[in-house]
């Protein structure tokens, strides 16, 4: 006989009590990894000096987010399939997809590992990396690639958590693994003369150091879920799931940074004084993106595990919580940045003009920030109920195709910063109305 799973608050309680609950502790965790990877900056800036700092971030970075990001698109196809099971209320199909999962994050570390290790100077030189910066990225890149389990296994462990309705461990783990790196940066940088390497060896070591938690706890799960990392392995039903669901979000993750990076060279075209300002921007909207994130994993899990148990009302009235507590949140924050948005750039800077510039920045997108919130939450909402290819053809379509259309043909034609900035909130307000449309007349909730 199949056995049944204790029901949990998700699927029975209180919808507003369930999404808070899980909400704080993804945001917490956020914060701490936006407080970590400041952290981290300064101290290789400030001990090792500018060429150092270009090496371990800016288009190294961005390397390593385009096979990492890839990957954590499987890994929230497989959260999705694991939150229907579990909250349908069948153990057996809730521990093979687990099994399924894990096995899917060995089998993706060993990829990575080997296409970063064999790209990694070709996709540097790609980039036109200078040539003081090159041997020092190299050398990042080739430690942090090859040590690339420890984050793909720790990723797809705190997706396991989370599609189980458990976000505290996820949010303990980091916690532990940003202060280990901390703690290993000023040990290896500054004590031991390590360079970059010691910043790569920081970075894997807590990582490791953090799957390590994970692989433990997930070994103590309850009701009949302890994961062994001997039981790894593919159950081809779980596998096809998964892929169908965590395939689009994967090449979405990636098309996403890409169109990122085109925006940013636009922007680097007017000059040191606006990409500085878009600079000290990325870090000053950090806090709605990392609420509005927050809030689309919540969401996400909310409805895969009501989805699980057939419980479509349920997941109707989470997604109108969910927007309403987002919506008000988001009206805050940009209320805050648009009134605060020049004394927000003196913490950065004293250069009038790269004050100018960003204040300017700030007004066009703040005010602007509500158009996107239906973006993150419907996404979430959709791929939660398993239908993962119409949210990714709608965010490819409504903000990459369109973002880059405006980019490359309508904003040189006006030739102002203006014409490049506004492209965020057009292609929001478009994405918002597809989404919209498609969550009120399409059959996203059919069990198909």
């Amino acid at each position: 006989m199949t056995k049944q799973i204790e029901k949990n608050a998700i699927v029975e309680g209180p919808i507003w009590k369930a999404i808070l609950y899980f909400f704080f502790p993804i945001l917490f965790g956020t914060f701490f990894q936006q407080l970590y990877n400041t952290v981290d900056a300064v101290i290789v800036g400030q001990f090792l000096g500018k060429q150092a700092l270009a090496a371990v971030g800016g288009g190294t970075s961005t390397i390593i987010n385009l096979l990492i990001g890839f990957f954590t698109g499987l890994a929230s196809g497989a959260s999705v399939v694991i939150s229907h099971r579990y909250g349908s209320g069948n153990i057996d199909k809730t521990k093979q997809a687990i099994n399924t999962a894990m096995a899917i994050s060995i089998a993706s570390s060993i990829i990575i590992t080997a296409v970063g290790l064999l790209t990694a100077k070709a996709s540097l030189e790609i980039i036109k990396t200078p040539d003081d910066i090159l041997p020092q990225a190299l050398k990042y890149m080739r430690i942090y690639y090859a040590g690339s389990t420890a984050l793909v296994v720790y990723n797809m462990g705190t997706g396991v958590f989370r599609a189980l309705g458990d976000s505290r461990h996820p949010l303990y783990f980091l916690i532990i693994g940003c202060i280990c790196n901390i703690i290993l940066d000023i040990i290896f940088i500054g004590a031991f003369k390590m360079g970059v390497e010691g910043a790569a060896f920081a970075t894997v070591i807590s990582q490791a150091i953090s799957m390590l938690l994970t692989l433990v706890s997930l070994a103590k799960l309850k009701d009949g879920l302890k994961y062994r990392v001997l039981e790894s392995r593919f159950n081809i039903t779980e596998l096809k799931e998964m892929l169908r669901i965590g395939l689009p979000s994967g090449i979405q993750s990636m098309l996403y940074t890409l169109s990122n990076l085109l925006i940013q060279s636009s922007v680097n075209g007017f000059g040191t004084d606006t990409a500085a300002a878009w600079a000290a921007y990325g870090k000053l909207d950090c806090m709605f993106w990392m609420i509005i994130n927050a809030f689309g994993i919540a969401i996400t899990t909310f409805v895969g595990q009501n989805y699980g148990a057939g419980k479509t009302d349920r997941v109707r009235k989470g997604v109108r919580t969910t927007i309403l507590f987002a919506g008000g949140t988001t009206i805050v924050i940009s209320l805050i940045y648009c009134l605060f948005a020049r004394y927000a750039y003196m913490l950065f800077t004293q250069d009038e003009n790269v004050i100018n510039i960003g204040v300017e920045i700030i007004y066009i997108i703040a005010p602007t920030f509500i158009t996107y919130i239906t973006v993150e939450i419907l996404s979430g909402t959709i791929r939660g109920a398993g239908k993962a290819l119409v949210p990714t053809v709608i965010c490819l379509t409504g903000i990459c195709g369109i973002r880059v259309l405006w980019v490359c043909i309508v904003s040189p034609l006006i030739g102002t910063l203006s014409s490049v900035i506004v492209c965020y909130p057009i292609t929001w307000v478009i994405t918002s109305i597809l989404f919209l449309t498609y969550y009120k007349k399409g059959k996203w909730l059919n069990n198909n």
